[in-house]
């Protein structure tokens, strides 16, 4: 690795270390961070900091928010009978691309791993439940991710939450438009057939 001066060399570490940025990608974006004017650096710094200072999580659902709910439970036009459970804030923006959904979230933030300790108690599921029994929500869309965590959640969170009189359905999953049958796996095909529909 080339010898940098010790600042640039700083930021260069510091960028390394965000997920998906590597030795190179860190050291091009350092030197257009050392090439722009101080304003840009400036502003890019001050971005960073109001990110920790200024976010913390929606009391409700546990998404990111600036102020003590989120955009999603402040918006009245949503359906509050209706919430979609997913691990990370990050899911919400894969669902809400799809403009087909209109109700509400809640936030784990994360999956059920006994491998890794991260059991019921380390999970937001408390705020779940109170919710449900606050009798507004009818229907719980559990959205876990497709894998052995993401899935044993799902089955956690059925169990608890269907003694509860609420309608509890996991999202389909299989195989993705525009994929080619011969390359999916035997679990996404299985997937795919247990979640068809009538045309």
């Amino acid at each position: 690795m080339p010898d940098f001066a010790e600042p640039l060399a700083r930021l260069i570490d510091a960028l390394r270390r965000l997920p998906g940025i590597g030795q190179k990608s860190a050291q091009r974006i350092a030197f257009h961070v050392l090439r722009a004017g101080r304003d840009d650096a400036e502003h890019l710094a001050q971005a960073l900091l109001d990110v920790k200072d200024k976010l913390g999580l929606c009391r409700l659902c546990n998404n990111i928010s600036d102020s003590d709910l989120c955009l999603y439970c402040r918006d009245a036009a949503r359906d509050p009978k209706v919430v979609c459970v997913v691990e990370e804030p990050t899911n919400i923006v894969g669902i809400e691309t799809t403009r087909q959904y209109e109700g509400r979230y809640h936030v784990l933030h994360g999956a059920l791993s006994p491998l890794r300790g991260i059991g019921p108690e380390s999970l937001k599921i408390k705020g779940l439940v109170e919710r449900i029994g606050q009798g507004e929500i009818q229907e719980v869309i559990v959205a876990t991710n497709p894998t052995v965590e993401g899935e044993a959640t799902a089955v956690y969170l059925a169990r608890l939450l269907k003694p509860l009189g609420v309608k509890v359905s996991r999202i389909a999953m299989g195989v993705p438009v525009g994929s080619d049958l011969e390359f999916a796996d035997e679990v996404t095909i299985s997937k795919a057939m247990e979640g068809r529909r009538e045309m």
